[in-house]
């Protein structure tokens, strides 16, 4: 009996090694720090598809009237330039007495010059581009109020030189044919150019002036052949530009299922922190060489918190060392763990108008809150980002048939999203390439299996133990029963023992090892009647009931041992 239950015991520690040995080759294990994807990176991924370009336009016609010279004026300029020639001021040769005229021309030119007719008129488009970032799924975006709105004096410096450059050059090119030999003189150009530049400029009118703002949206197939079209956006809600709560909220209408950035808390970077904008540059969007689909894919930077400041008027702002450019102003600003804490607004400006380093400005994402609060919009994330963000996980962890499906999904939810085309070619190619490191899905059945192998030992030993108990108490005087020799009136148990339910196997696997007709049913044996022992009365006869149990414990072991030695590495 005791080797028996010694024997028993035995097989069960074998099949508790066979599953242990299971779990630990059931995936890979990595290393510390190994296949890490840098916070940047990840960041980057996960946001870049709700962050959006955003475009104003202002059109309109301007006019501007013919200039005519005041004759009594410049005479009497005439007349003080050959005094400065004669006293000595100025050379007395004709190019320095030309130049000291356009010289003064030019400081104030309205002194010279009166508007006369005929008014001249041209069509002009002048506008910017700025950055802009989802809220919620049905089309709230956050961007500046200085990327909806343009002052009146700075609107018409814009429309100056956007549309006045063909004046200009007419109105300078009448004068200089006066002077013969010094119209190709470049400095006395230059000069009389910028006469008709401040003139035209101070005496221009906008007619008929239209607004429009519009977000660049990528139309379906984006990630491969990018394209984009303006979709019209509605002006919801503006405040001030800086220095003021630079924050508008703009809705374009007709949207689900908008991919979205979460917001996060003042309280979540503090000083030292590293912020990450995301956005679009101006270099970049403004210049011929890069393709539409580049222009289409934001920028991250990222860089220091470096302090807290207040305004006069006391509106918070962050200063930091991450780099941003003109075109960046309104996109999202985001802490490490990928919530936004801010928007960028402005940076500080040489006087060429070059951004300089460590003079950036972020509006607090309190600030957002509180004017998005004001318009009850509630930021929500839509299912679009969910699973996009899971399968970006399973993505980065080389689980790539894991990721691919999810990647699908998405697709079918918001078949304009950017970036989904590419992400479900480049996942189907490394599953092709065979770099696919998806753990196995056969480890939740050979766990099942593995402790029901342990289990089944140590029912069989509680058998054995039962009948050992049944047998030492043979020899106690019995109630009155069936005479020497006769089959006992034995009960089969109310429940048999045996492995729990197991799950489906594998295509091609074959089927479980002792699994019953019906797939899914339990696979059961009866528990052995306790048969009459000729020679000892009732009990268990060893090499009889309890030794059939141990073969089969031993056939379930051989069985599990088989299984695992042909399945695939890795898995």
């Amino acid at each position: 009996m005791n080797g028996y239950i010694r024997k028993s015991l035995t097989l069960v520690a074998a099949a508790a090694s066979i599953a242990l040995s299971t779990v630990a080759v059931a995936g890979p294990v990595l290393a510390d720090g190994e296949n890490d994807v840098p916070v940047g990176t990840r960041l980057a991924a996960k946001a870049h598809p709700a962050v959006q370009l955003t475009s104003l336009t202002y059109s309109g016609e301007v006019v501007v009237p013919t200039p005519e010279v005041k004759q009594s004026a410049l005479r009497a300029l005439a007349r003080q330039a050959a005094s400065a020639a004669i006293s000595g001021k100025i050379a007395q040769d004709e190019r320095s007495i030309a130049k000291y005229v356009f010289q003064k021309m030019a400081a104030d030119p309205n002194a010279y010059l009166r508007a006369a007719g005929p008014n001249r008129s041209v069509d002009a488009e002048v506008g910017g581009l700025c950055t802009g970032w989802w809220v919620t799924p049905d089309g709230y975006m956050v961007t500046g109020a200085h990327c909806v709105e343009t002052g009146e004096q700075e609107l018409g410096e814009l429309f100056a030189q956007q549309a006045l450059s063909k004046f200009n050059k007419e109105d300078a090119a009448v004068v200089l044919q006066e002077l013969g030999d010094y119209q190709t003189d470049e400095e006395i150009v230059k000069l009389a150019t910028q006469i008709f530049v401040t003139f035209n400029s101070t005496h221009l009118k906008i007619q008929g002036l239209e607004k429009s703002l519009a977000v660049l949206q990528s139309l379906p197939g984006g990630g491969v052949d990018k394209t984009a079209k303006p979709v019209p956006a509605e002006l919801v809600s503006v405040g001030e530009s800086y220095p003021g709560k630079d924050f508008a909220l703009l809705k374009v209408n007709g949207q689900q299922n908008l991919p979205t950035v979460p917001l996060g808390d003042d309280g979540d970077v503090q000083t030292g922190d590293t912020l990450y904008i995301s956005g679009f540059p101006g270099l970049v969007t403004n210049t011929p060489f890069f393709s539409l689909e580049s222009k289409l894919d934001p920028a991250l930077t990222e860089g220091p918190y470096n302090a807290r400041r207040t305004t006069q008027t006391g509106v918070p702002y962050i200063q930091t060392q991450a780099p941003a450019y003109h075109g960046n102003s309104g996109g999202p600003v985001f802490s490490r763990q990928g919530k936004v804490i801010g928007m960028l607004i402005a940076g500080s400006v040489t006087d060429g108008g070059e951004n300089t380093e460590s003079q950036t400005f972020v509006l607090p994402v309190s600030v957002i809150k509180e004017k998005l609060n004001e318009k009850n919009v509630k930021p929500a994330q839509a299912l679009t980002s969910t699973r996009y963000d899971e399968a970006l996980e399973d993505y980065f962890k080389h689980y790539y048939s894991q990721a691919l499906p999810k990647f699908r999904e998405v697709q079918a939810l918001f078949p304009n999203h950017p970036y989904i085309t590419k992400y479900i070619s480049d996942t189907q190619q490394a599953i092709s390439s065979g770099k696919d490191e998806t753990p196995s899905s056969t480890l939740p059945w050979v766990l099942a299996g593995g402790g029901a192998v342990v289990g089944l030992g140590i029912v069989v030993v509680l058998v054995v133990a039962l009948g050992r108990r049944r047998r030492r108490t043979a020899s106690v005087p019995a109630l009155p029963g069936p005479r020497y020799g006769a089959a006992p009136q034995w009960q089969p148990p109310a429940r048999p023992y045996g492995l729990p339910p197991a799950p489906h196997p594998e295509a091609g696997a074959g089927p479980v090892p002792g699994a019953g007709p019906h797939p899914g049913q339990p696979y059961a044996r009866p528990h052995a009647p306790i048969v009459p022992d000729r020679h000892d009365g009732y009990g268990v006869r060893e090499g009889g009931g309890g030794g059939r149990h141990v073969a089969d414990l031993e056939r379930e072991v051989a069985e599990l041992r088989r299984q695992l030695q042909g399945r695939p590495s890795g898995q």
